[in-house]
């Protein structure tokens, strides 16, 4: 697992052990970034279920001003952390130790908002459309936000207004939906 593109191009990545996490395949990374590439520059970022961090890295080495990632395995904490100092983009990374609905109480606390969004939760969690529901509520989403879900193939999701689905994608087991958040059609 590699940064593929931009000033951290080619920077070997570590990944935790084990079944919990699921690191994005190059290949769709790669073509992920190819239909979010004109979110990412400046773009603030949230990756809720960090791993190894990534994507969140990904996005910084490719133009990103900065990453809040959430993760509660102490193995890909230190993972995150080993990441970002190999990338030299520790002041631009905040990591947070707590679950998914800790952390946007967190990031609401610090006045934090949002440009782009991973959300790449273990396959048994599926309440990915609570996760932006959550998010829309405690207002940690600027408007025209991308969100990046990736789930098991077969979810059904159940998104609230205002999230308005551009594009999906299916890699083997895997199926990923691109929204952007539109806060003027949740208002209406």
């Amino acid at each position: 697992m590699r940064i593929i593109a931009g000033r951290a191009r080619g920077t070997q990545l570590l990944a935790p052990k084990g079944m919990d996490t699921r690191p994005t395949q190059d290949k769709v990374k790669e073509s992920l970034f190819s239909m979010i590439q004109f979110d990412v520059p400046d773009a603030c970022v949230l990756d809720l279920f960090a791993g190894s961090g990534a994507l969140a890295l990904e996005s910084l080495s490719r133009g990103a001003e900065s990453a809040v990632l959430v993760d509660k395995s102490r193995e890909a904490l230190d993972c995150i952390r080993k990441n970002a100092a190999k990338m030299r983009v520790e002041e631009q990374v905040t990591i947070l130790p707590v679950d998914w609905s800790q952390a946007l109480v967190k990031c609401k606390q610090s006045g934090r908002s949002f440009d782009l969004v991973f959300l790449d939760p273990p396959y048994r969690m599926t309440e990915l459309g609570e996760m932006c529901q959550r998010m829309q509520e405690l207002s940690l989403l600027n408007e025209d936000a991308m969100l990046v879900l990736e789930h098991r193939t077969g979810i059904e999701l159940k998104m609230p207004a205002g999230f308005v689905l551009e594009k999906e994608r299916t890699y083997g087991e895997t199926q990923i939906h691109f929204y952007r958040y539109e806060e003027e059609s949740h208002e209406s």
